[in-house]
């Protein structure tokens, strides 16, 4: 009998130990900061900036040639992953699949998104889209689509969604009548919908702050500025700024009787959407909803189609 009691505690201590076994992540696309970033967080020695429970061992290069944020940046992020975190570099997307447990697809174009997905999800992994999730919502939908019927758990947002600016003005969100959120809003010619470019920020904040339920969506754009009025099905209003050539992050809840702001000088740290990522590839749960992220892409596909119609109310597809 105490023989037997050994061996079950030995067991127990094997599980808990693999349990604890840090989650072999492999990156898509070495053409955004956000690898460096994360990579240093998940590989780096103990500290503030420092998550645990996961750790990038492999990586596919990819890159797009025509898009000069990738082009310029791709090869010198290679070479960092490489020799400064020990990545292991792969020549095709399932050899990656095979070396790791979750997929963090950083590409930063997002027209080879649903491709690239394709192959993730053929072959079983769950995946982190970084943002923009795709290049249109019919491809963004696409994914989902193949994922669910895949049975593949997936999710996509942006670090700003668990900003101090989000998390300071989420309590006044019961009695809101609206939001407006603020933040950079630059563009780049070959991605259809521009918001997704670089104004997915602020947007993923409105949507952090009122949630799904948008209807209809109204644009005027300027050379400085985009401003997308979103009417919700409960009468909310939720309004982006999108800044030309850049801009802080900012937000402010209105109130029946008055405004509350978001801190002016928030910190913004790829942390707390990390962690939930690390969560994310040991529960199989998105922390955010799919359907949500499907009806923010929405948004941004009602806000091309109105400025292309001189910025009339365009009804959500």
């Amino acid at each position: 009998m105490p023989g037997m009691k050994k061996w079950f505690v030995l067991i127990l201590l094997s599980v808990a130990a693999f349990a604890q076994e840090p989650i072999r992540l492999g990156i898509i696309g070495t053409d955004t900061s956000h690898v460096i970033a994360f990579t240093r967080a998940f590989n780096g020695p103990p500290g503030p900036d420092h998550v645990d429970g996961a750790r990038v061992v492999a990586a596919y290069k990819g890159g797009s040639p025509d898009v000069e944020a990738s082009y310029t940046r791709v090869d010198k992020f290679a070479a960092e992953l490489r020799e400064k975190w020990g990545v292991e570099f792969v020549d095709s997307i399932p050899e990656l699949c095979r070396k790791v447990d979750g997929i963090l697809l950083e590409s930063v174009d997002g027209r080879p998104h649903l491709e690239q997905a394709r192959q993730v999800i053929a072959a079983g992994k769950p995946l982190f889209i970084d943002k923009p999730l795709a290049a249109t919502l019919d491809d963004a939908r696409e994914i989902a689509r193949l994922a669910k019927k895949a049975g593949v758990p997936w999710f996509s947002s942006s670090s700003l969604r668990w900003s101090e600016i989000v998390t300071a003005l989420k309590p006044h969100m019961k009695e809101a009548t609206g939001v407006a959120t603020w933040g950079p809003g630059p563009t780049e010619p070959h991605h259809y919908l521009e918001l997704s470019w670089y104004a997915i920020h602020p947007i993923e904040m409105l949507y952090a702050l009122m949630g799904p339920g948008c209807v209809e969506v109204a644009r005027t754009s300027t050379e400085n500025i985009d401003v997308v009025v979103g009417r919700w099905k409960d009468g909310r209003v939720g309004t982006v700024h999108a800044l030309r050539p850049r801009g802080d992050y900012g937000a402010v809840v209105f109130l029946p009787r008055g405004v509350r702001q978001g801190p002016e000088k928030a910190k913004h740290s790829y942390k707390p959407l990390l962690e939930a990522i690390v969560e994310f590839f040991r529960t199989r749960k998105p922390p955010v909803p799919n359907e949500e992220t499907l009806e923010l892409f929405a948004f941004m596909d009602a806000a091309q189609r109105s400025k292309e119609q001189g910025g009339k109310p365009v009804k959500l597809r």
